[in-house]
């Protein structure tokens, strides 16, 4: 069943409170019928009639999905056809499907692809092919399950190499290719139905900061903003206006040095979420920008550390940004009288004019124009055009093709490829025992000889028995990924908690691989190191080894029991055993110096 234009309600007087629902988006992640919010990790698959009737009481205009609401093909189809019922008009449901270390839908059912660093490797040989392939793949995917909006592309040109959320996310350096790629993705998505979000306006990529932990701050000049950080927005913009453009909670002095009181009542510079002069002077009438602005998660501790929701939300809005993405969370029916609390609060905020109605109506009118927009490609998901859809062997096989076109050859003293003989020992040292499993599997996949393999898991090793596998190897293969995980990749700011699991690898990993590579080198053994992620590391690490490789993704699948793959150790192991060149190029800049050591 097509879902019908929505003139009537572009050309409609709503009401104010018609016009606020459309200005909110909802996450459901969890929720619990009893209980304590904060203890509730209940994920929520089937939309219950109470947030069934907030929806519709509140004709809320969108939601946002995490990994554990979409847990199975038809799971995921049911759900957004109930959240689609609930609704008067079309409503926005939105994800992160970014592709690469960003995707929530499970890897063994979508197509995850490698990422968008591992497309920004293949654009000297390959152009815009893959940015586009990667994203209509990701596009027919959503539109199969009945999902309409996904928060991509990351357009954020990734300058800094300490940068603990973008890193792989991005593209790479260079701004120009940033924008090439980002455009084609935008044109991709757009062309199948599912809306773009331009993310993070005005730019993410040089900070040492993750906003979802802190609030970080850019210190560059005009100049440099715009001939970096902005350059791929505004190409965007004027190629062809993308449905959506995503704020950063990120402090840019140079845009605005206007301060704010926060709600501890101190002094602070606004964050470009809150800036007026940066999401309506500059982005609206300075680039043109004329579709729907949303707020990155307002949960974020860039945000949350500084100000409450409602006066969060007034201030976003007052900026004249169009949707407030995660507000407030929903998580018991307690918290579904906060939300009534917090609503009302808003229409307050009107009545009482720190919110101008024709702002608000204006914000209203835009967000309904884009929802009829994306009407006339949408009709009623089937469970099975999503089974056929889903991960199909086309899919796959374009994720594979990425995958092996983006492996980079850093670095090769006359090691590589290595032909495998009878019997020959490769030593793996890798990051945890997954990773490992999946390197083990593909380099034996990839030869008819049968070679031995054997593994060092940095999660849980003892030392002496990894040099002994060091001395009995033929060839020493060790992989790391730095930076460790965000928690936009893990999921959101529920999971900042788990982060803590990653201390004791973050800081013992790095200095145990060195050891057992610096053990190898003095063992005079064939080495090869992958940089399994941001390829920043491999100045540390290259003087240590003959061959060094760039992968720039790490993913996993666990198919069956026993038997796991990822795209990106299908192509390093053909690579390394001599199937298939290295063709990709570094998109980002190491230091060169250390490879002649």
């Amino acid at each position: 069943m097509t879902i019908s234009p929505l003139s009537s309600a572009i050309d409609a007087q709503p009401s104010l409170r018609e016009m606020i629902g459309q200005k909110l988006m909802l996450d459901f992640r969890y929720f619990c019928e009893t209980g304590d919010a904060s203890n509730c990790r209940q994920p929520m698959t089937q939309l219950p009639p109470s947030l069934q009737k907030l929806l519709q009481k509140y004709q809320i205009g969108g939601v946002i999905l995490f990994a554990e609401n979409v847990q199975g093909t038809e799971q995921i189809v049911n759900l957004t056809k109930e959240l689609q019922k609930s609704s008067q008009t079309p409503i926005f449901i939105s994800i992160d499907q970014e592709g690469g270390r960003v995707a929530r839908i499970n890897r063994a059912e979508a197509t995850s692809f490698t990422g968008n660093m591992s497309i920004g490797a293949t654009y000297p040989q390959h152009g815009d092919k893959y940015a586009t392939e990667v994203a209509t793949v990701i596009a027919k995917e959503l539109s199969s399950l009945g999902i309409n909006v996904n928060f991509a592309p990351t357009v954020d040109v990734n300058a800094n190499p300490l940068n603990p959320v973008i890193n792989v996310r991005s593209f790479g350096e260079d701004p120009n290719r940033v924008a090439k790629l980002g455009a084609a993705q935008v044109k991709a998505f757009e062309n199948r139905g599912v809306i773009s979000a331009l993310k993070h306006f005005p730019g993410h990529g040089d900070t040492q900061v993750d906003s979802h932990t802190g609030l970080p701050k850019v210190g560059h000049s005009l100049s440099q903003i715009k001939q970096r950080d902005l350059l791929p927005f505004a190409h965007i913009i004027q190629a062809q206006q993308p449905g959506m453009v995503m704020t950063a909670h990120i402090q840019y002095p140079a845009l605005d040095s206007n301060t704010i009181i926060n709600s501890k009542g101190e002094r602070m510079i606004r964050p470009a979420t809150m800036s007026r002069a940066i999401m309506h002077k500059l982005l609206r009438e300075e680039m043109d920008y004329q579709g729907v602005t949303i707020t990155d998660a307002l949960d974020m501790a860039g945000i949350s550390d500084f100000f409450t929701p409602i006066d969060a939300v007034v201030e976003t809005f007052k900026a004249g940004v169009d949707i407030a993405l995660m507000p407030i969370p929903v998580r018991t029916p307690s918290d579904i009288e906060k939300f009534e609390l917090f609503f009302d609060a808003i229409l307050t905020a009107v009545s009482e004019g720190k919110l101008q109605q024709q702002e608000v109506a204006s914000s209203y009118h835009r967000i309904m124009r884009l929802k009829a927009r994306i009407a006339k490609f949408q009709s009623s998901p089937t469970t099975a055009i999503a089974k056929a859809t889903l991960g199909n062997p086309q899919h796959r096989q374009l994720e594979a093709e990425l995958a092996l076109a983006a492996i980079t050859n850093v670095k090769n003293d006359g090691l590589l490829p290595i032909k495998p003989k009878a019997g020959q020992h490769i030593h793996l040292i890798m990051p945890d025992r997954q990773k490992a499993t999946a390197m083990k599997q593909a380099l034996q996949q990839a030869t008819s000889a049968s070679i031995k393999v054997t593994i060092t898991s940095l999660q849980a090793y003892k030392p002496e028995r990894a040099q002994r596998f060091i001395a009995d190897a033929d060839v020493v293969i060790s992989a790391h990924a730095s930076p460790q995980q965000s928690a936009a990749e893990i999921g959101g700011m529920d999971d900042v908690a788990e982060l803590k699991s990653y201390e004791l690898s973050k800081h013992a990993q790095p200095k145990a691989l060195l050891k057992l590579m610096q053990y190898a080198h003095s063992h005079k053994k064939a080495s090869i190191f992958i940089s399994l992620r941001a390829p920043y590391e491999i100045s540390k690490y290259a003087q240590y080894n003959q061959a060094v490789l760039a992968s720039y993704a790490y993913n996993v699948d666990v198919t069956e029991k026993n038997d796991v793959r990822g795209p990106a150790y299908t192509a390093l192991a053909n690579v390394i055993l001599g199937n298939a060149e290295a063709l990709g190029r570094l998109p980002v800049s190491i230091d060169m110096e250390s490879l002649k050591k």
